[in-house]
């Protein structure tokens, strides 16, 4: 009998250490990536125009609507977890900040009605089948223009026209394929755009040819979204001079087919980054928006100035920041009411990310 049990406990021993064995040969799963980011900011508007205008605030671009206030951006947590060929990624935001960039999302009267994705900034999937190209499903922030909505990815915390009138997001499936080298392309198809959801059988059509020197100096992407009735191209350059100079510039061009007729609005948009330490610097942004045909509803032409200081204390980033912007038409207003062509504001913003 105790030859037995001593017989079966080898054996249970044995089948232990083969099936240890065989765990340490399977490829443990990757940990997943979580990213977090809060932002907030205080605005002042040298005109300090009065509640009673049209436009209170004097901004005409997204995420700083406000004036003489402090204002939360948007706490943000985004999740990574890749396996072999396959990815997902959940990119969630709560504030105002998220809330404006699905501005179709929600309960709000013209809005779809479903409160919950509008703090769904990116959800998607991929598969690759090879190292040479990638598929992509669900919802992904936009391939067109050089400003992205994290605060923490910008270095200016206002945003230009081009951004503000352009895509944000889409929807849709897309595929990106490298073609050797620097080289690579995408294509794809989404929902309307900036729609997370619809019931529209019109569909938009997506693109991007991307390309760079060896030495990622300089890198060039040209991008299209077309559908029904529209299209707009756009050019992004980003070249570095030295290791504290560089430059980058965006300028994009949209076409509406508005009763039977062509009308476009356009933006060109360049970018002096410089960082003298590690620790401090600057950027200054020239733009040239010109809407005069009122195509993105502003009807006219704008050139808006920003200069923004980066100030780094390990994970925070403090962004004090000037901007001007002059109009050909008197588009903003004074503190008495009156209409002007000039307005200039201040923004103090904190951006933490961990």
């Amino acid at each position: 009998m105790l030859k037995k049990i001593s017989t079966l406990g080898c054996g249970f021993l044995s089948m232990a250490a083969l099936h240890a064995q065989t765990d340490t040969t399977k490829k443990a799963a990757p940990a997943t990536t979580f990213t977090y980011s809060v932002d907030a900011y205080y605005r002042y508007d040298f005109n300090d125009a009065p509640a009673s205008v049209a436009n209170p605030t004097n901004s005409l671009t997204s995420f700083t609507n406000s004036k003489n206030s402090f204002e939360l951006g948007m706490a943000s947590v985004r999740a990574d977890h890749s396996f072999g060929k396959i990815a997902a990624t959940a990119d969630l935001g709560f504030g105002r900040r998220a809330e404006e960039f699905s501005y179709n999302d929600g309960q709000s009267p013209g809005k779809n009605g479903f409160l919950t994705l509008a703090v769904i900034k990116q959800a998607y999937l991929s598969y690759a089948p090879s190292s040479a190209i990638k598929f992509t499903i669900g919802k992904w922030a936009t391939h067109v223009g050089y400003e992205l909505l994290d605060a923490y990815a910008n270095r200016n915390y206002s945003m230009s026209y081009g951004f503000s009138y352009g895509p944000f997001f889409h929807t849709g499936l897309k595929a990106d394929i490298s073609l050797g080298g620097k080289s690579a392309i995408m294509i794809g198809v989404a929902n309307p755009t900036d729609n997370s959801t619809t019931t529209s059988p019109s569909q938009v059509a997506l693109a991007q040819f991307s390309t760079g020197t060896k030495d990622d100096k300089l890198k060039a992407f040209l991008n299209f979204q077309g559908g029904d009735g529209f299209s707009q191209f756009d050019l992004v350059l980003n070249g570095v001079v030295s290791s504290k100079f560089g430059i980058n510039y965006d300028g994009t061009v949209k076409t509406v087919k508005i009763a039977g007729t062509n009308k476009s609005w356009s933006s060109n948009a360049l970018y002096f980054n410089y960082d003298p330490t590690s620790k401090f610097g600057f950027t200054l942004r020239g733009e040239y928006f010109d809407d005069k045909k009122s195509v993105a509803g502003v009807g006219t032409s704008i050139f808006q100035t920003t200069l923004s200081g980066n100030i780094h204390l390990d994970n925070l980033t403090i962004i004090p920041e000037f901007r001007l912007d002059n109009a050909k038409d008197n588009t903003f207003f004074k503190g008495s009411g009156a209409a002007t062509k000039t307005d200039a504001s201040f923004i103090l913003a904190a951006v933490y990310k961990f």
